[in-house]
């Protein structure tokens, strides 16, 4: 109990209720367009907690709001693409955490965001089903680079969007089988960053405030989710990877 009133007074419980509709908001429009949410989030966060402490608060918050999501989705999941995935993803967290610290990765993110920004051409607003050839095998090594990056920055999910269009996953199965990957990788990155010492005891009210958010969000959007067509749900995944990419790109190049 002693513990507990000593970091009561240093929570900022208007910022938690900001948080919390934040993750409300966010989670709506991950579950409506396959992800993003938690990357527009990032620059939010940086303004509200700091950029110290962005990465490791945004991957707690959506990771406990990830077990609704798997629920509700669970009959969708393509687990053979997360056999393929989850270990090398698992192994990236570990690494991106010790790198958390140490690298600069504003280059990256320029690189990054002008490919999901690209995804409007190769996708032809969501006219095109698939712009490349993509195999189920291919998601190893892909695990892995997401990982690291997505660990040291905190939100890469629209990056993953392209490859499970072109694997031919197209709404619930795509939501589903991400959601499954991303808790496989969450579970990773919470450990690492609470080894390597990147999680305070604010932080985790913070990323559990956020957590809570993202789970009435995902409720809420199933809803909409369920009255959409394919052709509707694949214009709005393209959309939110330009907006995502832009954000990267301003956010690095202009602050």
């Amino acid at each position: 109990m002693g513990a507990l009133l000593e970091w009561l007074p240093q929570v900022d419980f208007i910022l938690l209720i900001i948080l919390f509709f934040a993750g409300v908001i966010a989670f709506i429009l991950s579950t409506v367009s396959g992800g993003g949410g938690a990357l527009v989030l990032v620059p939010f966060l940086n303004w509200m907690i700091g950029v110290s402490d962005t990465a490791p608060v945004l991957n707690l918050g959506t990771f406990l709001g990830r077990p609704a999501r798997l629920i509700i989705f669970w009959k969708h999941i393509h687990w053979r693409l997360c056999l393929f995935y989850a270990p090398s993803a698992i192994a990236g967290a570990w690494l991106g955490s010790w790198l958390f610290k140490q690298a600069d990765l504003s280059f990256l993110q320029i690189f990054v965001g002008l490919f999901l920004v690209s995804t409007v051409f190769q996708f032809r607003l969501g006219k095109v089903k698939h712009s490349f050839h993509f195999k189920e095998w291919y998601f190893i090594p892909l695990g892995l680079i997401v990982s690291i990056l997505g660990t040291m920055i905190g939100a890469l999910g629209p990056v993953l969007n392209p490859f499970y269009l072109n694997a031919g996953l197209e709404k619930e199965e795509l939501i589903a089988t991400k959601t499954a990957n991303s808790f496989f990788l969450g579970i990773a990155q919470i450990s690492s960053y609470t080894f390597f010492g990147l999680l305070s005891t604010e932080n985790w009210i913070y990323g559990i405030t956020l957590g809570l958010g993202a789970t009435f969000g995902t409720i809420i959007g199933k809803v909409y989710l369920k009255k959409m067509k394919s052709e509707q749900f694949r214009m709005l995944v393209i959309l939110m990877m330009v907006i995502s990419g832009i954000i990267m790109i301003v956010r690095n190049l202009w602050f």
